[in-house]
């Protein structure tokens, strides 16, 4: 079963909610799924996992992996690996991220791996997200949001995707702002992009599984998300 690689349009796009609940509803579909966000940053939990992100996407899968199989490599700084790298000095480690997924591969039958923020989002200086998901050799899911601009945006990432010669399996729209009416969107993206929209999430307030699970097996078209 081919894992996937979930990304965004921007950050705070809504990428972490998105990949739990899916990952919630696969594994209540009977699949046996791992998660992984590659590199993660911030402000470090004082309890647990050190990325909130993190112990999100792990609750949601319900798995014990260890923090640095989920998670290779933290940056206590809210910016980008490239940017952590130059004001930290401490280098991204790109093999080390291959490794950790190619064990948790042998582990898992399906692995959601959460990307950091957009698609050309700087892990080296000539290494982008992009890079990244193109030799981990796995299709992308590409989270947008329903605010007006997200045309802009979704067709820019599709573009580098597409440049890049990533797979997309779908588009994923977020809806928890105001914005463009999501019939139209849908319609819009579809037109545009070629690519399908997989469905729209509505605003999250409950994260239990069975909230999760109802709202992402009622939106969203697993059908096509597995095909």
């Amino acid at each position: 079963m081919k894992s996937l690689f979930i990304t965004g349009t921007d950050t705070d796009v809504g990428k972490t909610y998105v990949t739990a609940g899916i990952a919630v509803t696969l594994r209540k579909m009977g699949i046996d799924i791992g998660v992984m966000k590659p590199f993660a940053a911030g402000i470090a939990q004082k309890k647990g996992f050190k990325s909130e992100d993190v112990e999100i996407l792990s609750r949601a899968a319900q798995v014990n992996d260890p923090e640095d199989l989920v998670n290779p490599q933290f940056f206590p700084l809210p910016a980008s690996p490239y940017t952590a790298w130059k004001t930290l000095k401490t280098k991204p480690k790109i093999n080390t991220i291959f490794s950790c997924f190619k064990k948790l591969s042998k582990i898992h039958d399906m692995i959601l791996v959460e990307g950091m923020g957009g698609i050309m989002t700087p892990i080296l200086k000539e290494y982008y997200v992009t890079h990244l998901i193109k030799d981990m050799k796995i299709p992308t899911i590409i989270v947008t949001r329903s605010k007006v601009g997200t045309v802009n945006h979704t067709m820019m990432t599709v573009k580098m995707c597409q440049k890049y010669k990533i797979p997309i399996k779908g588009i994923i729209i977020n809806n928890f702002e105001d914005g463009y009416p999501i019939a139209d969107l849908k319609r819009d993206l579809q037109n545009l992009t070629g690519i399908k929209v997989l469905g729209t999430i509505p605003f999250i307030e409950d994260m239990s599984d069975a909230s999760l699970y109802n709202i992402f097996k009622k939106n969203i078209d697993f059908k096509l998300l597995l095909k």
